[in-house]
């Protein structure tokens, strides 16, 4: 009563995440690719996985960057309402459901010692604990590290991303012969997901599926779904 929560995506007063804010949230256009999750005009593989196949199995978004889950991760990130997280976390532990995935541990992608240090805590950590407990599923915050600070990948083009995250992950033996979901906020490229993707695959583990909360699609023609209507998910 003192200190009430406020919703992620508009900033009212009562709840983490009002009703309102939930019915705008715009899932993926369907068909998309089998493996990165890109949507396509038809289903299966699209023509980048086939000519260089990601390391991880398959990578999959909850809904699109835009609108409510644009802003409440925002807030998330810079402005510490880190309870909505917990919140964040049920419903990304109904669509994980949905999709059936074999694995046993979460790993969150890690920040640099300099970014945890500004900021104070790891935000997809913030998701990713709270969805592990849910599943049953292990949390291993220390599965993967990242060796060196990058910069942010706001703006960067398609090779800028590659290049700024090289080598910028590793693994060590905890992770061998286990199935991982490695997590994220958002994926725009792919380029972080697969860096890291890469880096468990190398210290042995035996597959890797990568989930992130939302998609950036504006580089791949998605203004032609930004009038379409939204519909709520479920």
């Amino acid at each position: 009563m003192l200190f009430p929560p406020t919703c992620g995506g508009c900033g009212k007063l009562g709840e983490h995440w009002c009703k309102d804010c939930q019915r705008n949230l715009a899932p993926l256009p369907e068909p998309v690719c089998e493996i990165c999750g890109e949507p396509q005009n038809a289903p299966g593989i699209c023509s980048e996985c086939m000519s260089s196949r990601p390391p991880y199995r398959v990578l999959r978004s909850w809904v699109v960057f835009k609108g409510p889950i644009r802003n409440a991760l925002h807030r998330l990130k810079y402005r510490r309402n880190r309870g909505f997280g917990e919140t964040l976390a049920f419903h990304l532990a109904v669509y994980v459901d949905s999709l059936a995935w074999d694995v046993d541990t979460v790993i969150p992608i890690p920040l640099s010692a300099q970014r945890l240090a500004e900021r104070g805590y790891n935000q997809v950590a913030v998701v990713a604990k709270p969805l592990a407990l849910l599943n049953g599923w292990k949390y291993m915050p220390k599965g993967l590290e990242r060796t060196r600070h990058t910069h942010s990948q706001v703006g960067l083009g398609v090779q800028e991303r590659q290049e700024n995250v090289r080598g910028a992950f590793r693994a060590g033996q905890i992770v061998k012969t286990r199935s991982r979901l490695l997590t994220d906020e958002v994926a725009t490229t792919g380029a972080t997901l697969a860096v890291a993707s890469q880096a468990l695959v190398d210290a042995g583990a035996r597959q890797v599926y990568a989930l992130t909360i939302a998609k950036a699609l504006s580089r791949y023609g998605s203004d032609s779904i930004l009038n379409t209507p939204f519909r709520p998910l479920r």
